[in-house]
């Protein structure tokens, strides 16, 4: 565990970047800190590793103190990825992974060895290997910043919003890439962002910071989306903080209909057949399940299907994976506000009206707050989320 216990940043010119900070960063988790720019956030974080050196205020790393501590020692000791990785452009993707190691003392084969078997860990070709950053994609060098991070095994993984600088298809690949790993590695990471959205992701726990250094809140994603501690979190946590909730509340008890579905090649009685009651449209799908296409059902004809003319099913959700944020965002995007869901492959489980998510929103809604209630918190871990 990573514990700051009252730490203050204080520059020469008397500006406060960290003001009496104490947080306990648990062992084997992700810890995000957001907040807006001038919260301290990377300060923060920076201490950490000494990077910056706290004016007042202690760090202490499984109960040693960090000041203690040989600096170099300390920091090679830790993984730390930057945004844009912060390669060295000289070296080799292979010979960038193995950095740290070499710098242990490692033999060359070894530390190459080692960063090989961590590109495919991160998800590189192996191919890359002797190539240089500049070669590379964004999202690849990002994914080599991460590499050459754990080449030495470090226990601490410090980021400093890692995934800024690329696209969101990228970055959201790199975010599920890292939870990945984590789940492997179970590594104690520190986690910097301004974006509250990636902070909901990733975060086991996440700090809000405000303006000066100050925690205004230290809690799980779902309790700081259900429970903002005051008006600046509600504020920086957004408009839409419900519609995100909704990413904690499993989709797996929708109830999926599969009587409006029917196959492309379905013969005129097949069509007949299919049972609309409450639902306005038939689903059509390809020869092996998969959607095309909204129709009407007197829009059918057998044997004539034609898919152009289908009302677009918008995207599906994954029966069984996904979330009641997921299905609800399906069923919206679709003309007909009905929402598809597909198996692992792809193939179509059934379908849902926005009226049953809606329903499935309110009993989950229900049933945490009667979990709440059996579960007595007592106001004292409740006063915890709030800076001390």
């Amino acid at each position: 565990m990573i514990r700051i216990d009252s730490v203050t940043k204080r520059y020469p010119d008397g500006t406060v970047a960290v003001d009496r900070l104490s947080l306990d960063i648990p062992d084997r988790s992700i810890t995000v800190l957001v907040g807006p720019s001038g919260c301290g956030k990377t300060t923060t974080l920076r201490m950490i590793n000494r990077m910056v050196e706290p004016s007042e205020g202690t760090i202490l790393l499984d109960g040693q103190d960090i000041q203690q501590q040989p600096v170099n020692t300390l920091r090679r000791s830790m993984g730390y990825v930057i945004q844009n990785a912060g390669l060295f452009q000289h070296r080799t993707i292979v010979d960038n992974i193995a950095t740290v190691p070499r710098m242990l003392g490692w033999g060359k084969d070894k530390a190459r060895a080692r960063a090989r078997e961590l590109m495919e860990r991160v998800g590189l070709d192996g191919a890359l290997a002797k190539r240089y950053p500049y070669q590379l994609s964004g999202g690849q060098q990002q994914r080599v910043g991460v590499a050459r991070a754990l080449a030495a095994d470090p226990p601490v993984l410090l980021m400093d919003e890692p995934f800024s600088a690329v696209d969101p298809v990228v970055r959201k690949g790199l975010q599920d890439e890292l939870l990945r790993i984590q789940a492997e590695l179970g590594k104690t990471i520190v986690f910097v962002t301004h974006d509250i959205d990636e902070a909901v992701k990733l975060g086991t726990m996440v700090a809000v910071m405000r303006t000066g250094g100050h925690l205004a809140q230290f809690a799980p994603p779902a309790e700081l989306l259900s429970d903002p501690a005051d008006a600046f979190v509600e504020d920086f946590l957004g408009a839409d903080r419900g519609i995100r909730r909704l990413s904690f509340f499993p989709a797996t008890g929708l109830e999926l209909l599969t009587g409006p579905i029917v196959a492309v090649d379905a013969t005129a009685e097949q069509v007949a057949a299919r049972d609309t009651a409450g639902a306005p449209y038939l689903l059509v799908t390809d020869q092996e399940g998969r959607p095309l296409g909204w129709s009407e059902p007197g829009e059918l004809t057998a044997g004539n299907i034609r898919q152009a003319e289908l009302l677009p099913y918008g995207r599906p959700f994954v029966a069984g994976t996904d979330s009641l944020r997921s299905a609800l965002d399906c069923a919206v995007l679709s003309p007909t506000g009905w929402a598809v869901a597909v198996d692992a492959e792809g193939r179509t489980a059934g379908v849902v009206s926005q009226q049953t998510i809606g329903e499935a929103i309110r009993g989950a809604h229900a049933e945490r707050r009667a979990s709440d209630r059996a579960a007595e918190r007592p106001q004292a871990g409740k006063d915890s989320r709030v800076a001390r």
